[in-house]
């Protein structure tokens, strides 16, 4: 029998605070005449039973980003209330020190020159192969760019001229990646074999660009979105692939987007 590993101090206190708000949301239902137990959540999670959610609550397993982000939106809360850890990942903004210098913001557009120390990354986008044919292809942007500075895509492993970026359309990344934000994709990792389960990646998919979860099944691949209540998993044989032009364009190295 496989066991578990004991969970970090810093997972056992984030186990303890969902455990802290689960009692509180309970506690605020029983007063306003409502019932709430583990089982509610889980089944609002897209679980079944109550097991789930009772070994995060309890210490049994440590939380995950997608589980973590399922129980905040069903019993309303923050995810950073409960760990700060899982979001470092999403969005962490820098904070200067007092002894930074902090130096004047420059404008730049398309027409600027890059710095020696940076690198002006292509969009890639969708196009109609032909008028009217419903086919469309992934091809870069020959206008839209984005820079990234060289020591950040060496920290990565990725190689200057691999790294492409991509817009996310629609809901089915959210709350992690909403419509509209932008994905630096190193195209260097484009085999099955270079997946590592749970990651980012961008995919084509007859000619649309998709970002997706992406998972190593046996003789497939399985696709995943944070938004699993509209978007369940796509699970999709070698043959199935090959069928509907499914391909990896490369690993998600980094994101963003703007808050509204």
């Amino acid at each position: 029998m496989k066991t578990r590993r004991p969970l970090t101090p810093e997972e056992i206190q984030e186990s303890q605070r969902l455990k802290a708000i689960y009692e509180q949301r309970k506690q605020a239902a029983k007063i306003a005449g409502r019932s709430l137990n583990q089982a509610d959540v889980a089944d609002a999670c897209g679980w079944s039973g109550q097991s789930a959610f009772s070994q995060y609550a309890t210490g049994k397993v440590p939380l995950n980003l997608e589980a973590l982000l399922r129980m905040a939106k069903a019993l309303d809360f923050s995810p950073a209330e409960v760990s700060p850890r899982l979001l470092k990942g999403i969005a962490e903004p820098m904070q200067p020190s007092k002894d930074m210098e902090l130096k004047p913001i420059r404008a730049w557009d398309e027409k600027t020159p890059v710095d020696e120390d940076e690198v002006a990354v292509p969009f890639l986008k969708e196009v109609e192969l032909a008028a009217g044919s419903g086919r469309f292809g992934i091809e870069e942007d020959d206008g839209s760019k984005l820079r990234f500075d060289k020591a950040s895509l060496r920290a990565n492993g990725v190689q200057f001229e691999k790294a492409k970026c991509v817009r996310v359309r629609g809901n089915s990344m959210t709350p992690v990646l909403r419509d509209g934000a932008t994905v630096g994709v190193n195209t260097g990792l484009t085999s099955i074999t270079d997946i590592t389960d749970g990651e980012l990646y961008a995919i084509n998919h007859s000619g649309q660009l998709r970002v997706k979860q992406a998972y190593r099944m046996p003789g497939g691949i399985r696709l995943r979105s944070f938004n699993r209540d509209e978007h369940p998993d796509e699970d999709y044989s070698f043959q199935q692939m090959q069928d509907q032009e499914i391909s990896i364009i490369g690993h998600v190295f980094w994101w963003g987007m703007y808050a509204k």
